[in-house]
This record gives C-alpha cells, structure tokens and sequence, in this order.
C-alpha cells in the first residue's frame, strides 16, 4: 500500500536567532561590535531583529553576513525582496488584497455612493 501523498513545497523558515549570531561570529563579528560600527551606542537595537521585524537592522545584520536579509528572515519578505507590512498597516494591507469585487469579506461595498 502506497500512502503516499502530494509533497507540499518547502517554506522556508527563518533562521535560528542563535544561527545568526553564530553566522555572525564566523564573520567576525558580534552585536554589540556590529552596532557599534554603525554608530549605535550597544548591539540591543540590532539585536531586535533577531525576534522582531525592524528592517533597518535586518539590511545591517545581512550586510555584515554578505547577503540578503530575505535569506535570513524569508518569513518578513516577499518573493521580490520587498518588506511585508507589519503592525496596523498589515491590517490594513490585507483587507485591500482580500477584498473581492469592491466588496471585503462581510459584505460591505467600498464604493462611492
């Protein structure tokens, strides 16, 4: 008996944040060092982005890595390399992208009267 099914293609996962700080010491570096180097005052602001989005820190970490933040982080980016919308303009990004015909998902027409 063959149970086998479609395969479903692999999501990329993000990396690890102890990943990244090792990718990081290979390169030569740590966070405190790397934001030093870009003129913050410790390594806590670029460290955010080894939990949260804050694409600014992200391109800095990536740079310092010599490669594309998307590789890092493939979940806070689109295919094309641009940042997915965090916070309330997420929100309100998906309701656009959702809504079908004029109308959002409860029914509600958006056009002008």
């Amino acid at each position: 008996m063959n149970n086998s099914s479609p395969k479903k293609a692999k999501a990329k996962n993000d990396w690890h944040p102890a990943d990244v700080v090792a990718a990081l010491h290979k390169a030569g570096w740590t966070i405190t060092a790397l934001g030093k180097a870009h003129g913050l005052s410790s390594g806590q602001t670029l460290s955010k982005a080894l939990s949260q989005s804050y694409p600014v820190a992200e391109k800095r970490i990536a740079d310092a890595l010599g490669i594309h933040p998307m590789e890092i982080w493939p979940s806070r980016y689109f295919e094309n390399g641009d940042v997915k919308p965090r916070g309330f303009r997420a929100i309100q990004f998906n309701r656009i992208t959702l809504s079908v015909n004029g109308k959002d998902q409860a029914g509600n027409s958006h056009e002008a009267a």
